[in-house]
């Protein structure tokens, strides 16, 4: 008999409950991808919708003086972004899109722990993909009326806040007994990654036919929601229900089979339960146990997990606030998000115009950007793991990033090999605070200790601390549209004082860190963020 390849062996010892996981990981992680790549069209079509044509007339009057002008300002940039005020009119499209994001936001995370996952999900994935096609479908059909675009970017920026407090509930009932900063870290660089392929789709269009910028990424997203409708599974139960009847469990004598109907998310799930005394129990395994006892040194016993007849109330949004540290990192984030975004909107647009780039060179270029934003999600959640001291690792990284911007605002002056060097270092610096906060910050408030075992609570943390962040999300490119006006200048001073800004918010919870003697190091290998089912 031949030997098994170490491939094959390697795939064999996993068991299926962490297949699923792995599969449930994978899953959510495009999904969100797919949100963040409908979303990056508009920062790079910018420089598309007003173009600077003096230089295409300089070469056209050299060419022929004979030939008359045919290239006028007007008609190289697209109506109504044709006219002085360009950059007020784009500045405003951002905010309506964001500032509709920011007041969804709060709404969604009640709204979906009422309603089933899935279905919440999908949803919205569809309805986005609607709307991110009908702002290309302006350019097929030469749609020129300003209120049919502000219109798109207000209907998208509502739908599109289904995605996140669904994809984090989803993956806390899956990730249910602890998350480490490195896999917090890889799991939200689906913001960066998203970010890259909508650049790069949208980039290879621009030029052409930018419509098609936006129908792509659009019916991308719409083919991961009918994905999510197919392929999404919302909690392990919804597993084990269809497990329990294909191979019942054995009951003792004093252990009455029944069936439980408590469920969550807004539907009724049916588990497969057995009654011991005045106590409902299900067989829940431990997902990072084996199943197979042959291949581990300890007898592997089933887990228990006690559910009480009532599901515990969600909390009020002033309960929610009063959880120690939930406004600091909430305004930190409002902060540390108004840079994110402003770079997120308008990085491209700001590249074309100082390093004098095309379109698609210069929406390739800040790519680099997200790329650094990767990188710096993952350091950010692993030196947090190390140290135990979410607020510091933030606040260090903050302090770091002022200088990068600061040298932002003189990239014309540099060659292209320092401007790749800062967009990567500042992506790091600028995103791994943002996504420090929004995943393990947020999974520490929504898990803690006073509030004694109530993880519903999670889901509303979550939405307060992602919708406050919104806020300054909707803020950053108003400002950078008004101020870029002055000069690019005014811009980076903006940011430079956002960056001060959500560092002076977080000195109360670093001295408190620092000063306490009572901080708990994660061991190696432990597991260091508890998100709990809800």
């Amino acid at each position: 008999m031949a030997p098994v390849p170490p491939g094959i062996r390697f795939l064999a010892s996993f068991n299926r409950d962490q297949w699923y996981r792995a599969f449930t990981f994978s899953l959510t992680f495009l999904l969100y991808t797919s949100f963040h790549l409908s979303r990056k069209p508009i920062s790079i079509v910018k420089s598309e919708l007003h173009k600077n044509c003096s230089a295409l007339n300089e070469l056209s009057t050299a060419s022929s003086s004979q030939l008359p002008n045919l290239h006028t300002a007007a008609e190289c940039s697209w109506k109504p972004f044709d006219k002085s005020n360009y950059k007020q009119l784009l500045g405003a499209m951002d905010y309506s899109f964001l500032c509709a994001y920011a007041v969804g936001m709060f709404l969604s995370g009640i709204i979906g722990e009422r309603l089933p996952i899935r279905l919440y999900l999908t949803f919205g994935m569809l309805m986005s993909g609607l709307f991110t096609c009908l702002f290309g479908l302006g350019y097929i059909y030469s749609i020129h009326s300003l209120g049919f675009y502000i219109f798109v970017q207000v209907a998208n920026g509502l739908v599109q806040t289904t995605g996140w407090p669904s994809v984090v509930t989803c993956i806390g009932n899956w990730f249910g007994k602890g998350r480490r900063g490195l896999i917090m870290g890889i799991w939200n660089s689906h913001t960066s990654v998203g970010n890259i392929l909508g650049s790069l789709i949208a980039g290879y269009w621009v030029s052409s036919n930018w419509g098609l910028s936006f129908i792509v990424p659009g019916l991308i997203i719409a083919a991961m929601g009918i994905i999510c409708f197919l392929f999404l599974i919302e909690h392990p139960n919804d597993l084990r229900s269809i497990h329990a009847v294909q191979n019942p469990a054995p009951c003792s004598n004093n252990q009455k089979l029944t069936k439980n109907w408590n469920g969550t998310n807004g539907h009724k799930q049916l588990y497969h339960s057995y009654k011991q005394g005045d106590k409902y129990e299900n067989w829940d395994t431990e997902l990072l146990l084996p199943q197979d006892n042959s291949s581990v040194s300890v007898p592997v016993q089933q887990v228990v997990v006690v559910k009480s007849e009532s599901e515990p109330s969600a909390i009020s949004f002033m309960g929610a606030l009063r959880i120690p540290g939930v406004i600091e990192f909430s305004l930190c984030l409002l902060f540390a998000k108004l840079v994110s975004y402003t770079f997120l909107f308008w990085l491209p647009l700001y590249i074309t115009k100082t390093a004098h780039l095309d379109a698609k060179k210069a929406g390739d270029l800040s790519t680099l950007f997200d790329v650094g934003g990767i990188v710096g999600g993952i350091l950010a959640g692993v030196i947090s793991d190390k140290l135990g001291k979410r607020a510091t690792t933030c606040a260090v990284m903050l302090l770091l990033a002022a200088p990068i911007l600061y040298g932002f605002s003189m990239i014309s002056e540099f060659g292209l090999g320092p401007t790749i060097g800062m967009l990567l270092v500042c992506g790091g610096l600028v995103n791994g605070p943002y996504a420090l906060i929004t995943t393990a910050v947020a999974a520490d408030l929504g898990t803690h200790k006073s509030l004694k075992g109530n993880a519903r609570a999670l889901s509303t943390v979550t939405a307060i601390i992602d919708g406050t962040g919104s806020v300054g999300a909707a803020i950053g490119p108003l400002l950078a549209g008004v101020l870029s006006s002055q000069g690019w200048d005014q811009v980076f001073y903006m940011l430079m004082a956002a960056d001060f800004l959500a560092l002076l918010l977080l000195l109360r919870l670093v001295m408190k860190e620092l000063t306490s003697g009572n901080v708990v190091k994660p061991r190696s290998g432990s597991t260091t963020v508890e998100m709990k089912e809800h």
